[in-house]
């Protein structure tokens, strides 16, 4: 009987727990440098003290810079030592069918948080009306957020639908890339302002399963990425409603949203993510996107399965 070996596996690969263990380190080694060097290198260019722009969004830009290109760049550098596989290998280069699942990914995630919403508003939870602000800042804060979900979109999808969800999807052990990769991404909100009480965790960890089985079904990036952004723009910069707890990223949103309760089903201040409308419209969307035969599987060539 050949012995098991608890490092490497039958094909001579370093085992996905010691993968995931080794991107993990890694990964917060160089985001915690990347985002010094970037701050510093801002402070040179713009000739302002650190100090000062550690009070601005200089410096949460280049924090989500340095979790983007590190989680980039340490995923493809861990795909590359331990399963030899390309940089395509990440889901996150144009490929055959890519551009068709962003728009439905798009167009899902804005239509899902719409039903979130549209469930609050029969139930008399929630009401809108439009802002008097006027077209041009409307149409600013639009085009502004936009870049803005787009930038945080990408960069939270290539840290949890990354490289650790990938390589255990490899190795036949995707259940549990899924659990590794949403309690995290759930975990992380709980600190922002206004949390709901088990409505935040639950709802956002039923984001990350949703987010995750969209890679799933595609194994690709482009799927979760549009389901990602539209979900924030719509619900911030289309209907005025606080992001996870935020509300200070649109200023002038096309319509305004007012909370009349009660806040279990609306998510009160922290926004309808912290509700059981949310609740709901995920569950459904989440049904949608693992059944829904609309969604292809991307070609993303180069990719092996280990253990």
């Amino acid at each position: 009987m050949a012995s098991y070996n608890f490092f490497i596996d039958d094909e001579g690969h370093v085992r996905s727990g010691w993968r995931v263990a080794v991107f993990i380190v890694s990964f917060i080694v160089c985001a915690q440098l990347g985002q010094v060097l970037l701050i510093t290198a801002v402070a040179v260019i713009t000739h302002r003290a650190f100090a000062e722009l550690a009070a601005t969004w200089w410096y949460s830009a280049a924090g989500h810079a340095s979790i983007l290109l590190s989680a980039m760049v340490i995923g493809w550098a861990c795909g590359a030592l331990f399963e030899e596989l390309p940089f395509r290998a990440l889901g996150c280069m144009p490929a055959p069918g890519w551009l068709r699942n962003f728009a439905l990914g798009s167009a899902i995630g804005g239509l899902s948080l719409l039903l979130a919403a549209g469930l609050a508003v029969v139930s008399r939870g929630i009401y809108f009306s439009f802002d008097s602000a006027g077209a041009v800042p409307i149409g600013k804060t639009l085009g502004i957020s936009l870049l803005v979900f787009l930038f945080a979109a990408a960069t939270e999808e290539m840290l949890f639908r990354g490289y650790p969800l990938q390589t255990l999807a490899r190795a036949q052990l995707a259940w549990v890339g899924v659990l590794l990769t949403s309690v995290p991404f759930a975990a992380v909100h709980l600190a922002n302002p206004n949390v709901v009480p088990g409505f935040t965790l639950l709802n956002t960890a039923l984001a990350g399963v949703w987010l995750a089985l969209a890679y799933l079904r595609t194994r690709s990036l482009w799927l979760p990425f549009g389901l990602h952004w539209s979900w924030n723009w719509t619900q911030a910069s289309v209907l005025g409603l606080p992001v996870s707890g935020i509300s200070r990223i649109t200023p002038a949103p096309l319509l305004h949203a007012f909370n009349a309760g009660p806040d279990w089903l609306t998510g009160g201040e922290y926004g309808i993510e912290g509700g059981a409308a949310c609740t709901v419209a995920l569950l459904i969307s989440t049904v949608i996107i693992w059944r829904t035969k609309l969604i292809a599987r991307t070609d993303v060539k180069g990719e092996k399965a280990g253990q």
